[in-house]
C-alpha cells in the first residue's frame, strides 16, 4: 500500500470516528470509547503514510471535484509527510489520554467534543496535501472552524471571548492567505499548486504575495506582534486540544510560510525576505519568553512559549531563505533543516508540557501555579514527564531541544561568516537573541516546575492530590520517550531532516551527520563538528545530582526531621518562593516591554467596546426604522424569529447535530 493510501484510511476513519461520536452522544462513557478508539487506529495509519512519504519521489492524486475550476488535488510530498507525522504522532498520544481525560467533560457534551477533535485533525491533515489553492482554503477554514468550537467548549466568558478573538484573528489571516493566492491564480490562470510553482512572477508582484502569504500564516502561526489570539486560545480549550493547537496546529502557519516562500515562489527569492522572517523570528522567540516569565497561570505560560518556540523555528527558516537568495545551498539546507528538527521537537516537547498541565489542572482543578506545590510527591510521574519536557524545552543536552537549537546556533553563525554586510549585521544579532531566549527559558521552567512540583501544598486540592489516571499517564510517556530518542539518535533523524530540507528547496543533499558525529554541512568548514559523545559527556554533569536525589530518597525514611529554623517563626507555607516574587526581578527590568503588552491589551478591549457600542447605537437609531417600508419587515422578522425559537433548545449537542445537517445539505447542493 503506498502513502496516499494510508493517508486516505486515516482521513476516512476520522469520518466515521466524528460520525460515531454524535450517533453515541447519549452515553459520555461510550462516546469517549468510541472517538479515542477510532482516533488510536485513525492516527496510527496517518502515522504509517506520513512515514513512508518522507523518502522518495512525491505521491501525487487527482480526484473528480465538484467544481471545474478546482482540481482536487493531493500531494504528498517529503514536508508534507513531516507535517502528517507530526500531527499523527500528537493525536496518537491525544487520543490515549482522551480516554480518561475527557471523562472531566461528562454531561457536558464529550459527543461533541469527540467531533470536533475527529474533523480538526483530518482538516490538518488536508491542509498539508492539498495542492490547488482552493480546497487549500477550504480545507484551511475548516481547520480554523472546528479548533475554534474548541476553544469554546468550557462556554463560560472567557472562553466565548477567548474564540471571538482566535475567530477574528484567523480569519483575518485567511483574507490574507486568500488575496496572496488570488494574486498567484491569476498569474498562473489555474489554481493548482503545480502552475504556480510554474509560473514567474515580477518581483514586486512576487514580494507582495510573499508579503501576504507571511503576515497571514504567521496570524495562524502566532508570530510577535500577531500572537494576541494564543495565550488566550490555548489556555481556554481542553488540554488533550490544547496539546494539539500549540504541538501542530500552529505549525501549519509556519508550514504555510515555507510553502509560499521556498514552494510556490521557488526561484523568486530575494534577500530581504529571509531577513525579515529572521528578524520576526529573533523577535518573538525573545518576547515569547519574557512574556512567558510574568504568567502565573501554567496554560498561558506554556502558550507563551509557543511563541517563543515559533520565534526559534523562524530563525531556521529566514537562514534557510537566506541561503538560497545568496546560493549558498549548503547554508540553505542547513538553516531549514534546523527549522523543521526544531518544529518537530517542539510539538513532542510542547504537547508533553501540556499534558503534564492538563493532569494537573484535572487533580488540582485549577491553573494557577500559585494554588498548587509539593505535587511530586504525589504525582510523581507526572513530574517526571513534566520535568523531561522542561528540560528539553530548555535545550539541556542530551534532549531533544538541544540538538535543534544546536543546529540553529551552527546555521547562524555559518550565515555570520559568509554574504553581504546585511547578512553579516542580522545573524549575530539572532544568534545573541536566541542565546538571550535560551537563558530565560532555563529561568522560566525552574520557576514553574519548582512552584508546581516542588515546595509545600499551597491549596487543599493540591495537598490531597494523587497520580493521574493511567491512560494520561500513559500518553505522556510516549512524548517524554520521544524527547530523549529524538536527542540521543539526533546522527539518525538529522539526515531525514536534512532530506526534507534539501528536497523542499531543490537541491542536492548535505551530509548533517557522519556516524555518531553531527556535521554543519560540507562547506561549512568554519563552523565546528559535534560527535554525540561529547554531548553525553556534558549531559553527565548531571548524574551526579541524579545519584544524589536517589539516595537521598532512599534515606529520608531513616531521617529524623524536625521543624526548619524560620528565623524565629515557625515555619508557614506562605514563606516558600511564589511564582509573582520568582518573576519579579524579570518584570522590573524589562518593565517596557510588558507596558507595551498591556498597551495592545487594553486597546483591543477599547476596540470590542467600541465595536459593541456602535452596533447598539445603530439598532436604536436605524434613520429608516420608523418608515412604513421597514415596520412591516422587521415585525415578520421577530414573529418568524419567536417561531423558531423552539429549535434553541440550549442544548450543544443539539446545535452540532445543526452544524452536521448544514453540512451536509451544503454537500448535496455542491455535487449536484
Amino acid at each position: 500500500m503506498t502513502s496516499l493510501s494510508f493517508f486516505w484510511i486515516s482521513i476516512l476513519v476520522s469520518v466515521v470516528g466524528a460520525l460515531a461520536s454524535l450517533l453515541v452522544r447519549n452515553s459520555d462513557s461510550t462516546a469517549i470509547r468510541a472517538a479515542s478508539g477510532v482516533g488510536i487506529v485513525a492516527s496510527a495509519a496517518g502515522l504509517v503514510a506520513g512515514l513512508t512519504a518522507l523518502s522518495g519521489p512525491a505521491a501525487i492524486s487527482h480526484l473528480v471535484g465538484p467544481y471545474p475550476f478546482a482540481h482536487f488535488v493531493l500531494r504528498l510530498d517529503p514536508l508534507a509527510g513531516l507535517m502528517i507525522s507530526v500531527i499523527s504522532l500528537l493525536s496518537l498520544v491525544a487520543w490515549i489520554y482522551g480516554l480518561a481525560y475527557m471523562r472531566e467533560y461528562e454531561g457536558r457534551g464529550v459527543g461533541g467534543m469527540g467531533f470536533f477533535m475527529h474533523i480538526f485533525i483530518a482538516s490538518m491533515m488536508l491542509v498539508v496535501a492539498a495542492d490547488n489553492a482552493f480546497w487549500f482554503l477550504i480545507f484551511f477554514e475548516m481547520m480554523s472552524l472546528a479548533s475554534y468550537f474548541l476553544v469554546i467548549f468550557d462556554q463560560n466568558d472567557e472562553a466565548v471571548s477567548a474564540g471571538f478573538l482566535y475567530f477574528f484573528v484567523a480569519h483575518a489571516g485567511s483574507v490574507l492567505i486568500m488575496a496572496a493566492f488570488f494574486l498567484m491564480a491569476n498569474a498562473a490562470g489555474s489554481f493548482d499548486f503545480a502552475a504556480f510553482r510554474e509560473t514567474s512572477l515580477s518581483p514586486t508582484t512576487a514580494s507582495i504575495v510573499f508579503v501576504l502569504g507571511f503576515l497571514g500564516f504567521g496570524a495562524k502561526a502566532g508570530m510577535i506582534p500577531l500572537h494576541i489570539w494564543l495565550p488566550r486560545a490555548h489556555p481556554a480549550a481542553p488540554s488533550h486540544a490544547s496539546a494539539l493547537m500549540s504541538g501542530v496546529m500552529i505549525k501549519i502557519g509556519i508550514f504555510g510560510i515555507i510553502k509560499v516562500g521556498l514552494d510556490l515562489l521557488g526561484g523568486q527569492e530575494l534577500l530581504w525576505w529571509g531577513v525579515v522572517v529572521l528578524a520576526f523570528g529573533a523577535v518573538s522567540s525573545v518576547l515569547g519568553v519574557i512574556y512567558a516569565l510574568a504568567e502565573h497561570d501554567i496554560k498561558k505560560l506554556l502558550a507563551y512559549h509557543s511563541v517563543e518556540n515559533i520565534g526559534i523555528i523562524l530563525l531556521g527558516v529566514g537562514v534557510g531563505m537566506i541561503g538560497i537568495a545568496t546560493d549558498n545551498p549548503t547554508l540553505a539546507v542547513l538553516g531549514l533543516m534546523a527549522g523543521l528538527y526544531h518544529l518537530l521537537n517542539h510539538a513532542v516537547f510542547k504537547g508533553l508540557l501540556f499534558l503534564g498541565a492538563g493532569s494537573v489542572i484535572y487533580r488540582t482543578h485549577t491553573k494557577d501555579m500559585e494554588a498548587m506545590g509539593g505535587l511530586a510527591k504525589t504525582m510523581p510521574w507526572t513530574a517526571l514527564s513534566f520535568l523531561i519536557g522542561a528540560l528539553a524545552i530548555s535545550a539541556i543536552p542530551p534532549l531533544n531541544g538541544f540538538v535543534s537549537e544546536w543546529y540553529t546556533y551552527q546555521a547562524l553563525f555559518a550565515g555570520a561568516l559568509e554574504g553581504s554586510f546585511l547578512v553579516r549585521f542580522a545573524t549575530p544579532i539572532a544568534a545573541v537573541m536566541l542565546a538571550l531566549t535560551g537563558a530565560l527559558a532555563v529561568m522560566c521552567f525552574v520557576k514553574a516546575y519548582g512552584v508546581i512540583f516542588s515546595g509545600p501544598a499551597r491549596s487543599e486540592k493540591a495537598r490531597h492530590a494523587t497520580e493521574a489516571p493511567h491512560s494520561m499517564v500513559a500518553g505522556m510517556a510516549v512524548l517524554a520517550i520521544a524527547c530523549v530518542l529524538l536527542g540521543l539518535l539526533a546522527p539518525v533523524v538529522a539526515p531525514i531532516m536534512g532530506n526534507i530540507a534539501s528536497a523542499t528547496l531543490g537541491v542536492p543533499a548535505v551530509m548533517l551527520a557522519d556516524g555518531g558525529t553531527l556535521m554543519p554541512g560540507e562547506g561549512a568548514t568554519t563552523v565546528l563538528s559535534t560527535p554525540l559523545i561529547a554531548v553525553l559527556l556534558i549531559a553527565l554533569a548531571m548524574l551526579p545530582l541524579v545519584i544524589h536525589g536517589i539516595y537521598a530518597r532512599m534515606r529520608a525514611d531513616r531521617r529524623r526531621t524536625e521543624a526548619a529554623w524560620a528565623t524565629g517563626y515557625l515555619p508557614d507555607v506562605h514563606m516558600a518562593l511564589t511564582a509573582k516574587s520568582f518573576a519579579q526581578p524579570i518584570r522590573m527590568f524589562f518593565a517596557p516591554l510588558y507596558a507595551v503588552r498591556k498597551t495592545v491589551a487594553s486597546v483591543w478591549a477599547c476596540l470590542t467596546r467600541g465595536y459593541e457600542r456602535f452596533v447598539c447605537f445603530a439598532r436604536r437609531n436605524e434613520p429608516w426604522a420608523d418608515t412604513g417600508f421597514v415596520n412591516p419587515i422587521a415585525n415578520s422578522v421577530g414573529v418568524a424569529g419567536r417561531r423558531l425559537q423552539v429549535i434553541q433548545s440550549g442544548d450543544f449537542r443539539i446545535y452540532c447535530l445543526y452544524i452536521v445537517g448544514a453540512l451536509v445539505a451544503l454537500l448535496i447542493v455542491a455535487a449536484s
